[in-house]
């Protein structure tokens, strides 16, 4: 199925790197948060909205657009 017909979910640019700095790089959250500039609860929440777009995504075949860089 072409991409213009899939539903689309956008991952917000603070979505994306609290991924990046917790699940690629590895950091604590308290570090991520710290780099990001947030609360480790406010990143705790970032993650949580993140990953669940991230399985909405995967789990009903819908595409994940990233909100410009």
């Amino acid at each position: 199925m072409p991409l213009q017909q899939l539903e689309q979910v956008t991952l917000a640019r603070d979505e994306f790197e609290a991924l990046r700095l917790v699940d690629r790089e590895g950091l604590q959250q308290q570090q991520a948060a710290a780099e990001m500039g947030v609360s480790r609860q406010t990143l705790a929440n970032i993650l949580k909205r993140a990953r669940f777009k991230l399985l909405d995504c995967l789990s009903n075949g819908k595409a994940l657009m990233i909100d410009e860089l």
